[in-house]
């Protein structure tokens, strides 16, 4: 590629969270820029942003139907090479799958659709467009998360027996949705977030981390939602037993009503030899606890790059020492996507580590869990299966 890639953004305008987050990921790694916009419904501050993000005038549109449209008439050295969607999770399927029509690869923001049958309409679609679809699961973008995954797939822990996964957060410890937090407020709106809501928000990271670094899928679940706060209209509070196709037991909680939590992720998987323990308020640190051996602690960006793995290195910006958060996973995320999408427009193959990014499957397996943990929930039997 002799040029950076050009985006176009659907919401993401000034003082929203996850707009502004997605921008600096996309910018990390000087292989992206952002051309146009359909930043807001609001026409004064969709403009207003723009102006802010120096879009030119001509680029700066009003609805995604009229970027998409009219991005596809432009000489395919103007036009965007992909559409980025941060809006509410309602309104991620419309543009996700214009856009896919249009011709332009996708980047969406978590959940992937608003229900298990979008999804899987938006899977559907790219098969049949051969696109590429890049869905921001932020954690599979921490190096040692990679790691974690790769020393499983490779055997080191024997066979998966135990999985411990949970996702305190304390943020919707009030009814913060009447005290005019616009986050709070169509986070627990039905209409606007889907049928869960902490589990919908986060305990779909929780079981898609367990998922990505075990490489196991869950078959089975026993769930108990609450609704703690009075007044809320969706869970603001989880805990979830899982089976795994291996025969695996595992333990979800996800909790956004846990006081004084900020985002406490954290994962243990056990096998037949030892374990692993990854927290995200530590992220360069994976701790690997042996049966018959002294503990170890992993550090990302260490010297001892013989210990980690290609997609651990892959994925570490700095030297020991200097810490990487939740931007440069999320940077991670879009540094892969791009140079994945750069090898297609030049006709070359990426590398496996490349092409380790979360998509389609990943997105049609979290609109499952929201369906199999509601239902599970209200259900008077103990277990039910997991349906995709």
């Amino acid at each position: 590629m002799n040029r950076k890639l050009r985006m176009g953004m659907v919401g993401g305008g000034k003082d929203a969270f996850i707009g502004a987050i997605h921008r600096i990921a996309a910018n990390m790694d000087g292989l992206v820029e952002i051309c146009s916009g359909a930043l807001s419904i609001n026409p004064e501050i969709a403009r207003e942003s723009a102006k802010m993000l120096f879009i030119p005038e001509d680029r700066a549109y009003l609805t995604y139907d009229e970027m998409i449209e009219k991005e596809s008439k432009l000489p395919p050295d103007k036009r965007i090479d992909f559409v980025t969607i941060v809006t509410p999770n309602f309104a991620h399927f419309a543009p996700a799958m214009m856009a896919l029509d249009n011709g332009f690869h996708v980047v969406i923001e978590k959940p992937i659709a608003f229900t298990l049958d979008e999804a899987k309409q938006l899977r559907d679609k790219v098969k049949e467009t051969g696109l590429i679809l890049l869905l921001t699961h932020t954690y599979a973008g921490y190096p040692m998360v990679k790691q974690a995954k790769q020393m499983v797939k490779d055997g080191a822990l024997g066979k998966i027996r135990k999985i411990w996964v949970e996702y305190p957060q304390g943020w919707l410890s009030r009814l913060s949705e009447r005290e005019g937090n616009a986050q709070a407020a169509w986070r627990t709106d039905p209409k606007k977030s889907g049928k869960s809501g902490s589990m919908g928000d986060i305990g779909t990271h929780a079981a898609h981390l367990a998922e990505y670094i075990s490489g196991l899928k869950i078959t089975k679940v026993c769930a108990d939602l609450n609704i703690v706060v009075d007044g809320r209209q969706l869970d603001d509070d989880g805990n979830v037993l899982l089976k795994f196709d291996n025969g695996a037991n595992g333990v979800l909680m996800a909790s956004q009503v846990a006081a004084g939590e900020e985002n406490a992720l954290k994962i243990r998987i056990y096998g037949e030899n030892g374990g692993l323990e990854w927290a995200q308020h530590e992220p360069n640190t994976l701790i690997v606890k042996w049966l018959d051996k002294p503990t170890e602690i992993l550090r990302a960006g260490a010297n001892y790059t013989d210990r980690l793995s290609t997609y651990a290195t892959h994925n570490c910006r700095t030297p020991g020492g200097h810490p990487e958060g939740y931007l440069e996973a999320f940077g991670n995320l879009y540094r892969n996507f791009a140079l994945a999408l750069s090898a297609r427009i030049d006709g070359t193959q990426a590398s496996p580590e490349i092409l380790d990014f979360p998509s389609v499957e990943e997105g049609i397996r979290g609109m499952a869990f929201i369906d199999n943990v509601v239902k599970s929930n209200e259900s008077s039997e103990k277990w039910i299966d997991y349906t995709v």
